[in-house]
């Protein structure tokens, strides 16, 4: 089941977005076209693609102006071809202009990460392994970036750095920096101040540190920057003990390979700090 984002979440985020865009309203629109008029637009597929957006997009209409009704005939997961017809707008034309750019803005990136998400997943079909989101989200729109992977089929990390333990590099060279004794006594110390409930996971970037870390009881350890023959190598030596993420740098082009050494959870951060919008279009028909 498709979980969305609630719809106060949506709207804070499309009225910010709305007044950045038209703090003053949209002098081109009010000032060249009747108040009086009505439009018919649709939104337009200029390339293949899945869906992610529509609540949103449909909010930067209404939010805009009440009057506008926008309604989907392609879904949120749905794939689609170029060409087409994945929703229609109608309502008054000031209104649907000026929201115009903000809901194609959402939709076209949404749908984007949806789109590179699906090939990641596609492309791991057949391995035990699940494609996950890393916290690289633009700031402010987590919530509706995470929702795009989940569109396109992959899953999400630890959404805050509230909800989960994740001991890093950085936090184990200030370990060692400030003399906290071994890496298991310091990750043991840390587990007895956590509510039971708390999962913890623990990233290394050599092999010689996994032993440490599971001797520390880590839920999840993640192998950062390790080859495909090291990942073969460290799933074998966790041998079940702790779950296996990989990470860093993981490519479509190397997703396959990767999968297929055992781990259980790739993250893959280019999901959405390096993802291309897809190309969707808002075209106004002819009255």
């Amino acid at each position: 089941m498709l979980i969305r984002p609630g719809r106060e979440a949506i709207d804070r985020l499309v009225r910010m977005a709305l007044d950045e865009d038209a703090p003053w309203g949209d002098v081109t629109s009010q000032t060249l076209i009747a108040g009086s008029m009505r439009v018919t637009a649709q939104l337009v597929a200029r390339e293949a693609g899945v869906l992610s957006g529509e609540d949103i997009f449909t909010a930067a209409m209404s939010l805009t102006d009440p009057a506008i009704r926008t309604h989907f005939v392609v879904h949120d997961a749905e794939t689609f071809t170029g060409s087409t017809v994945l929703a229609t707008i109608e309502g008054p034309a000031q209104g649907v202009l000026q929201a115009e750019r903000v809901a194609l803005n959402f939709v076209q990136r949404m749908s984007g990460i949806a789109t590179l998400t699906a090939q990641y997943v596609a492309a791991i079909a057949g391995t035990k392994a699940r494609i996950v989101d890393t916290r690289k989200t633009t700031p402010g729109l987590r919530l509706v970036e995470r929702y795009a992977v989940r569109c396109g089929g992959g899953h999400n990390h630890r959404y805050s750095l509230s909800d989960a333990v994740m001991v890093k590099d950085n936090h184990l060279a200030m370990l060692a920096a400030g003399g906290a004794g071994t890496v298991t006594e310091a990750l043991q110390a840390m587990r007895a101040r956590l509510p039971h409930t708390t999962h913890v996971e623990v990233e290394v970037d050599r092999p010689e540190q996994i032993e440490a870390v599971l001797a520390a009881g880590a839920d999840t350890i993640l192998l950062d920057n390790f080859s495909t023959a090291q990942l073969a190598s460290a799933v074998a030596q966790i041998a079940g003990r702790a779950l296996v993420e990989a990470s860093g740098g993981i490519t479509l082009i190397r997703i396959h390979e990767v999968a297929e050494t055992g781990v259980d959870i790739i993250s893959v951060g280019a999901l959405t700090h390096s993802v291309r919008s897809l190309d969707l279009g808002l075209d106004i028909l002819p009255q």
